[in-house]
């Protein structure tokens, strides 16, 4: 039952809510958990190391109390065995490991023994290519099966795999080739990005010409695209067909070797490169598909995420298959294609865990108020999110009309940094409150200090950081660089060992964490520093809101604010009025002009996060620079044409 106040005002959360006594008794996890976990200190993670099948035993849990240090130290292991050979051998090769849905139609079921058979074979035939252990594997492909049988096959050799988003530009993908030494590229002839066809190996041979190194490309046959091939350039189904039925054995990594490397998506300046070990992080993703998404081999998790993104990478295939769960591949995006698309894959699939981004949510808001009763969710017990913060008004709508009213929701806060879930609530033991992410998971130690470093009061907004070492570090953490950073980073003087996350946030009296944005998504108005998703709340509590987004911008008055709308109905002068009522009361007493912009939706990357440094460009009549990263490019001319008449 909800307790609070029920009005949906900016910071407030909208009642507090248990989790149903029959999700409670079947969860994962239960009460005590956090109690044991802080009296065992870092040995507590030995017990998401036990959900790992190790080659050769580790010798501790950590291996120093600061760095460099290595977590499970001595210890060996493969992804690709923990992930497939290990159910094959217990007698579950029939389990359906992936299920696929591609954006024409199609679909595709792979076993456990059906992934292993092509696994196998396309590691064998990367062996004969030249791929060996530490050589970096680029994959620039769309969301199909062979992306990550591609991304296992590479983990099997003991080779890092380096996924590209699949829309980024060739410059893009270039860059990221040259920053790795990646030497061998699998990619497609082509795929459909909403509703257009992609010439992906074009775009490809154009990434290969800016390198200054020979390049081994599979080309995986996706569209039926007569694609003609070069030196050094193998069709994927022929070299499968040439090695089918070939073994080849997994190599055993050290638990502080490279599993992979991914690129941050850059939305507020250039992308960093983060590379995560192999026994760290699968014990820290094994473990938190566990106890945060209840996941058991029985279950189907739909984490709608892109691969090309750490959540894809995380929630999308290793955590599900290191559990022998089936996961959910959608090469579409649900909230961009016909009306009932989301519904029709949920309950086909009979999806039990469903994971996605509080934008892709504000979309299924502004088109549908109910499920069509011709549809049948009823398979969901757990509902999650991940990326931007949620509004209260959007978790409630997501757990009244996805979870039937009663589904547990797990709001995550991490990062690409962190590897996986760092701030959530267990499901099976804490209270939700809408709007906040809830305490650090057992096992990590987050803080909310004020620029001195000092911890803030309750409900005082300061920057959000991570004061202890946790699994799912990467490489450059592990090694001590990143830690007590440069304090001009983001203004906080950190004193000692930290990671300073580059995000703002609150923490209540109970321990929940609200995470307010990046330090970096500020807007300057008469000449002070507001965060974003103060004022966006404020939007967002109106009445007829789905989606808002701000930006400050220099008029002929002086500096305002321009906060583009996405409406849940129609776009009307009443709405407009009462929006700029609500941005004028969040701005606060200094009256600031402030126009509204109605937009059926709002430029994003291809993991829900909304690029406001577009807007601001769009805004200020700037260059636009690469929109690759976008997955709905076509809103910025939309955009363009509103604010200035191009």
């Amino acid at each position: 039952m909800a307790t609070g106040d029920p009005d949906d005002a900016p910071g407030d959360h909208v009642g507090t809510y248990r989790p149903p006594a029959a999700f409670v008794e079947q969860a994962n996890v239960h009460e005590g958990l956090r109690e044991a976990w802080d009296e065992q200190g870092a040995e507590a993670w030995a017990t998401a190391a036990d959900l790992l099948s190790w080659s050769t035993d580790y010798d501790a849990v950590l291996s120093n109390p600061e760095p460099p240090l290595t977590w499970f130290p001595g210890g060996e292991l493969n992804a690709a065995y923990n992930a497939i050979d290990r159910y094959v051998e217990s007698g579950r090769k029939n389990r359906v490991a992936i299920k696929w849905a591609g954006r024409l139609g199609e679909t595709r079921t792979l076993t456990y023994q059906d992934l292993y058979h092509e696994v196998n074979a396309l590691a064998s035939a990367l062996s004969e290519l030249g791929v060996g252990e530490d050589d970096v594997v680029t994959l620039y492909l769309p969301m199909v099966p062979e992306l990550t049988i591609a991304m296992l096959a590479a983990a099997r050799l003991g080779a890092p795999h380096n996924v590209v988003f699949a829309g980024f530009s060739p410059d893009a993908l270039a860059m990221r080739m040259e920053s790795t030494e990646s030497s061998y590229l699998l990619t497609c002839d082509g795929y459909l990005r909403q509703g257009e066809a992609v010439d992906q190996k074009n775009r490809a041979d154009n990434a290969r010409l800016a390198l200054d190194h020979d390049v081994h490309t599979v080309v995986v046959d996706r569209m039926g695209f007569d694609v003609s091939l070069g030196e050094g350039e193998y069709h994927y189904a022929d070299l499968v067909d040439d090695h089918g039925g070939e073994t080849v054995e997994p190599v055993a990594r050290a638990s502080g070797d490279e599993l992979f490397v991914l690129h941050t998506s850059g939305t507020t300046g250039n992308p960093k490169e983060v590379r995560h070990t192999t026994g760290g992080y699968l014990a820290h993703v094994a473990w938190t598909t566990h106890a945060v998404l209840d996941i058991e081999p029985e279950d189907t998790l739909w984490s709608s995420a892109d691969i090309g993104w750490i959540t894809g990478h995380s929630y999308g295939v290793y955590g599900p298959l290191l559990l022998g769960a089936t996961t959910l591949l959608y090469e579409g995006t649900p909230e961009y294609n016909e009306r009932d698309r989301l519904w029709e894959l949920l309950e086909r699939n009979a999806v039990d865990v469903f994971y996605t981004a509080p934008t892709a949510i504000s979309s299924f808001r502004k088109r549908d108020v109910t499920v069509p009763d011709r549809f049948d969710l009823s398979s969901l017990r757990l509902l999650g999110t991940v990326g931007e913060r949620i509004s209260p008004s959007g978790w409630e709508w997501y757990r009244s009309t996805l979870g039937g009213g009663d589904a547990p929701i797990v709001d995550t806060w991490w990062q690409t940094e962190t590897g996986g879930m760092m701030v959530a609530t267990l499901p099976g033991v804490d209270e939700m409150k809408p709007g906040a992410a809830g305490p650090p998971l057992p096992g990590i130690s987050v803080s909310v200090v004020d620029r001195s470093g000092d911890p803030v009061e309750p409900g005082e907004r300061g920057f959000l950081i991570v004061d202890r070492p946790w699994p799912g570090m990467p490489t450059s953490l592990a090694n001590g660089s990143g830690w007590a950073p440069d304090p001009s980073s983001y203004l906080v003087d950190v004193d000692g060992w930290a990671y300073v996350t580059g995000d703002r946030a609150t923490v209540d009296e109970d321990g929940y964490v609200t995470v307010l944005g990046r330090v970096d998504d500020v807007v300057i108005v008469r000449g002070r520093r507001l965060g974003t998703a103060e004022i966006e709340s404020a939007a967002m509590s109106v009445d007829g809101v789905a989606e808002a987004a701000v930006v400050s911008a220099d008029g002929p008055a002086g500096p305002s604010l321009y906060a583009f709308v996405t409406p849940a109905g129609q776009e009307t002068d009443e709405l407009r009025e009462r929006i700029t009522q609500a941005l004028e009361a969040a701005v606060g007493t200094s009256p600031v002009p402030a126009t509204v912009v109605f937009t059926t939706d709002l430029p994003k990357t291809r993991s829900g996060k909304i690029m406001r440094r577009m807007l601001s460009n769009i805004t200020d009549g700037d260059a636009l620079g690469d929109t690759s990263a976008l997955r709905n490019p076509e809103v910025v001319g939309e955009l363009k044409s509103v604010l200035h008449g191009e």
